[in-house]
């Protein structure tokens, strides 16, 4: 029986869904929504803080200051609220309203940026208003997701082994790219022990990190606005972009087999159903990372109206299981 003090402690790490009768291909995901922060996001939070800590940097009266789309900002706001800190976290309008009144409840000062910045968009708008926050209170901590090594290197430390230790036979890794903390953490890892697998990036269209061009994306999680200071292309063997329509379709396979997911991770099995469609990969061992669950979505990605007035009445598609998604 476990017992803990903190919510940190607590974090399932070994939970596969297995999608063949979903996807029609073996392809096993591992969920990582199974905590008390709901995401992956916990990983890269937790060794953010504790190395701040260790460093020096944060300290009785700091304050956590950070940029996030959601699943980060909430894993944040948990941890500042068991270890005493203050935590503000920058936003945008994307931001799921679940996710900010989650937020709020652990005690998290909200910020939204309405108006994108010219070039770096809502991201550099951000970024510019954490700046703006840490230069006025000297209290400020900025762990920066975007460039603290703590990101990748917690999914190098504990996701990356954790698929080892379970598929010791592993062909192929799909992970959605954000950052890519956990993207590059992985791939390192699986570079240095089991170079046989093939890694998989999985991005959404509008995101400029593999040099497409810049769009419009309403779904919060993946794509960067910016090329991510982690990425190194060396490290990955395949690029997979997904339309956000497909990721729409995806989730609501998901949800009518019984499995409510957030948008990251119906990003990520729709670019890995295409990438194993076009290589006729049916006898592969196949594992794709699902960053968190559906909850949060639940007015947004899951909310006829908000998807009729985006995407138009037909954005649903068949009502066959699941449709195979359109390639990059």
């Amino acid at each position: 029986m476990p017992v803990i003090s903190v919510p940190q402690e607590f974090n399932e790490d070994e939970l596969y869904v297995d999608l063949l009768a979903v996807v029609g291909h073996s392809l096993f995901l591992k969920c990582e929504g199974f905590n008390f922060a709901g995401s992956i996001k916990l990983k890269a939070a937790s060794e953010m803080v504790e190395a701040a800590e260790r460093d020096g940097l944060l300290r009785p009266g700091s304050i956590l200051v950070e940029s996030s789309s959601g699943n980060l900002g909430v894993a944040l706001s948990m941890i500042a609220a068991s270890r005493g800190y203050g935590f503000r976290c920058v936003t945008d309008p994307r931001c799921n309203l679940a996710t900010r009144r989650l937020m709020e409840a652990l005690g998290a000062e909200v910020h939204t940026v309405t108006e994108p910045h010219p070039e770096g968009g809502f991201l550099q708008a951000r970024i510019d208003h954490v700046r703006a926050l840490c230069a006025s209170d000297p209290r400020c901590v900025w762990l920066d997701q975007y460039a603290n090594p703590s990101n990748w290197k917690a999914h190098h430390r504990t996701t990356a082994p954790a698929i080892a230790r379970q598929f010791p036979a592993l062909d192929v890794l799909f992970v959605g790219a954000g950052t890519t903390g956990t993207l590059m953490g992985c791939a390192r890892f699986f570079r240095e022990r089991h170079p046989a697998v093939r890694i998989v990036a999985v991005d959404t269209v509008g995101s400029v990190s593999f040099g497409g061009p810049a769009g419009q994306r309403m779904i919060p999680g993946l794509g960067m606005a910016v090329r991510p200071h982690f990425l190194d292309e060396s490290y990955v063997d395949d690029v997979v972009l997904v339309e956000e329509r497909d990721t729409i379709r995806t989730c609501h396979a998901l949800a009518r087999r019984g499995f409510l997911f957030g948008g990251s991770t119906g990003t990520v099995v729709s670019g890995a159903t295409t990438w194993l469609e076009r290589h006729g990969a049916r006898d592969l061992t196949a594992v794709a990372i699902a960053p968190d669950l559906g909850e949060r979505y639940l007015d947004t990605v899951y909310q006829t109206n908000w998807l009729r007035d985006l995407y138009g009445e037909d954005v649903l598609g068949s009502d066959e299981p699941l449709d195979v998604p359109r390639a990059a």
